[in-house]
């Protein structure tokens, strides 16, 4: 006997889609039966991890998060292959290379805001007409355990992913009459091609070895733990929780 999957029959979009834990997002919520669009500014990547999903469920949009009428073509591109949207993952995001905060170039510190704070604005405004029409969806935004517990040598990273959680939280209860859901998930450092600037623009053993000493789980989080997070988060299953930081840590935040 078959059992559907926890997004059976559900259609998503899924920002930065083509590495890391935005990857690992769109594989689990295709096998629990999603349907996703890729929004992904790199189309090597973006095409790389759509063609090794089926293409029935997969489809890819190549444009940036930062660019407001980009969001409304997405949505139209969606619905187009799909035939709806009840979901989106706000999940692109940048880091800036730690080291001291008055250091950090104003250039960085605006790419910074502008690419981890600003497409929550602007995915609002594309589908929160949408979803309040059809009375139900889900924002799933990644934040960061740095929101949670800001730390020397990341803080703008830090104070662009509490912008995401407050927001989120914001959005949650200004949405609800509208049956729209949204929570932030925090994750710890994750296995993906930020390790090198969180440790301060080298990936040595040394440095993972100072960071996990802080984790009691014993590992930095993977692509998986992040999408198991997110399809719960987008799941009926969670129907009933809105306006929430889950931090997936390992433990990071009880130190």
């Amino acid at each position: 006997m078959t059992h559907p999957g926890r997004l059976e029959g559900k259609v998503a979009i899924i920002t930065g889609a083509g590495l890391g834990l935005g990857e690992g997002i769109a594989r689990k919520f295709i096998a629990e039966g999603a349907s996703v669009l890729l929004f992904e500014i790199d189309q090597e990547n973006g095409q790389r991890v759509t063609d090794s999903l089926p293409k029935e469920k997969a489809c890819l949009y190549i444009g940036d998060v930062t660019n407001q009428d980009l969001w409304h073509r997405a949505l139209d591109a969606c619905l187009d292959a799909f035939g709806g949207c009840d979901i989106v993952v706000n999940n692109a995001g940048v880091v800036h290379r730690a080291g001291p905060s008055v250091e950090v170039p104003k250039a960085e510190y605006d790419r910074i805001m502008n690419i981890n704070v600003s497409p929550l604005y602007y995915s609002a405004a594309a589908l929160q007409p949408h979803f309040a029409k059809q009375k139900h969806g889900v924002f799933v935004n990644i934040s960061s355990i740095s929101a949670l517990r800001p730390r020397p040598s990341l803080v703008w990273y830090a104070g662009s992913k509490g912008a995401v959680s407050a927001i989120t939280k914001g959005l949650a209860a200004e949405f609800a009459k509208d049956g729209i859901r949204c929570n932030a998930i925090c994750p710890v450092i994750a296995e993906t091609g930020m390790v090198a600037s969180v440790l301060g623009g080298t990936d040595t053993q040394e440095g993972r070895a100072t960071v996990m000493k802080g984790i009691p789980l014993g590992r930095f989080a993977t692509s998986e733990d992040i999408g198991n997070a997110a399809c719960f988060l987008a799941s009926e299953e969670a129907s009933f929780i809105t306006g929430i930081e889950l931090a997936v840590d390992g433990g990071r935040s009880l130190n």
